[in-house]
């Protein structure tokens, strides 16, 4: 004997899988947050006249250095959005803490950069790069957000 269901019981059971299926798609996606992550109390600690070792022993490893000399280190931050789960990520911030040495390799000035009305600001020196091969750098970093990929993943 066959067993019958209140029409009314399965419509509720299919709306339910149908809700729940839905909410988890629609939800509030899914963060990544690669590379090095922003610690601005510590990035505080790292004063003019510091050694790198000491710079290492607070900030870590950097991203990157300069190619020319080592004398400037570079922390990139990245946080991306994806909404959907098949769906594409899409940068929401990305930050570089930029470390300048001089040439006995002591702490210059450090800056965190990040991009404010669509242009890339220093937040420590409340101050956009001027001009020259460093913020052409730094330029290149944001301008590549979406595409550029410094964590290989």
């Amino acid at each position: 004997m066959m067993r019958r269901y209140h029409p009314l019981l399965v419509r509720l059971a299919t709306a339910t899988v149908l809700a729940s299926s839905v909410a988890a798609c629609n939800g509030v996606g899914e963060e990544f947050q690669r590379g090095y992550v922003v610690d601005e109390q510590a990035i505080s600690q790292v004063k003019k006249g510091m050694s790198a070792e000491q710079v290492l022993q607070t900030l870590g490893t950097p991203s990157t250095v300069s190619t020319v000399g080592n004398r400037n280190w570079y922390y990139i931050s990245q946080k991306s959005r994806r909404s959907l789960q098949f769906m594409g990520e899409q940068v929401v911030d990305q930050r570089v803490t930029a470390v300048y040495f001089d040439k006995g390799l002591r702490v210059e000035r450090v800056a965190l950069y990040g991009l404010q009305d669509g242009r890339v600001f220093d937040f420590i020196s409340r101050t956009t790069p001027a001009g020259g091969e460093e913020a052409s750098f730094i330029g290149q970093i944001f301008r590549g957000a979406s595409s550029f990929n410094p964590f290989g993943t």
